[in-house]
């Protein structure tokens, strides 16, 4: 009776953990969002220099992940040849900061709301690349099940009330970089058995954006910076969006590290849900019966995704498990054979 009350209490409390990191993830990926859109919007805090922001973002992240790594020495730095950092780490730091730079730049022509729901679309643009770079096969069904999801997109974008075509094609690259920078990370780091963890990933990749973001920047946004004289650093506002945007890759990892990635992209989806609701009840945005419907049709398409490839993993498991019953089965009769053929000789002596 102890035993069994002792093993539910562990399963219980792996349970609570379980919510207690989905919940914070999903509150810290809700208020970077909501913040982001606070300071880009003119109808609010009136800042709209997406890439100042981005910026601001990496040069905090790099200080805390350089602080961290190199002086107090908590993380272990990977051990990384110039020549790998330049073929593998540089290009998936410009993908990041393109990714980043559009996706922060959408906040200003674009809904909370709907741009959620253009998200939608990233289990599609990471499996058409998948496939383009030969990382996963072709298979209709999936094919058909990513259609599903691009048909609830264009229906949702067809009910939106405030439709702008600059900031729906500034999302859909965001979305096509970082589908692109996920698959990549999988190519040239994965593959070589590189793992990087929040902290290391952006001691590496955050300086990287920086310089590449630097670029853009100084003949976008820097002239318009320099012209306007009443504009004063916030540090307050920056500090504690910076903040934010820095707890919330140690979620990330928290997140996918105590639970799995699989859980991350449910509690996606409930994130996503909880900011079209704030986005109409709390910013006013119009969210209109045809989005509803073509969202939660493009919901029913990524829910089915991440229902099919949970079903694979568990295929996968317990083919791997088999393997391994197999092979001490194996081991175990050729043990018993080998003590059958001793006896064998002992007798015949």
């Amino acid at each position: 009776m102890g035993k069994g009350g002792a093993l539910s209490e562990s399963v219980l409390k792996k349970i609570i953990l379980s919510y207690t990191y989905v919940a914070i993830w999903i509150f810290l990926s809700f208020s970077v969002i909501v913040y982001n859109k606070y300071i880009l919007d003119k109808k609010m805090y009136n800042w709209p220099f997406p890439i100042s922001l981005t910026m601001i973002h990496m040069a905090f992240c790099s200080s805390i992940a350089f602080f961290l790594v190199r002086v107090l020495r908590l993380v272990e730095p990977v051990s990384m040849s110039r020549e790998l950092y330049l073929s593998s780490v540089v290009p998936i730091g410009a993908l990041y900061s393109l990714s980043l730079w559009l996706s922060n730049s959408a906040y200003i022509y674009l809904s909370v709301s709907f741009i959620q729901m253009l998200k939608a679309l990233m289990p599609v643009a990471v499996y058409s690349i998948s496939v383009a770079f030969k990382k996963e096969a072709f298979k209709s069904d999936t094919m058909a099940n990513m259609l599903s999801i691009s048909l609830g997109v264009a229906v949702a974008a067809y009910g939106e009330a405030r439709f702008d075509s600059w900031g729906v094609i500034l999302q859909l690259g965001a979305v096509a970089f970082e589908a692109t920078r996920l698959v990549l990370i999988q190519i040239l780091l994965a593959s070589k058995g590189i793992s990087l963890n929040p902290i290391t990933s952006l001691y590496y990749v955050a300086p990287c954006c920086l310089v590449f973001l630097s670029v853009p920047w100084i003949f976008v946004e820097y002239p318009v910076l320099k012209a306007s004289s009443s504009f004063h650093f916030d540090f307050v506002i920056f500090g504690t969006n910076s903040l934010c945007a820095f707890a919330l890759n140690l979620a990330v990892f928290l997140l996918v590290g105590k639970t799995s990635a699989l859980t991350m992209n449910v509690a996606g989806v409930v994130k996503d849900w909880l900011l079209i609701a704030f986005s109409w009840s709390v910013i006013k945005d119009t969210v209109t019966p045809i989005n509803l419907f073509g969202y939660f049709l493009a919901f029913l398409g990524v829910a089915y995704y991440n229902h099919s490839k949970l079903q694979a993993l568990k295929a996968k498991e317990a083919q791997k498990k088999a393997a391994q019953a197999d092979e001490e089965s194996g081991r175990l009769l050729e043990e018993r054979e080998g003590e059958g053929a001793g006896k064998k000789s002992e007798s015949q002596d």
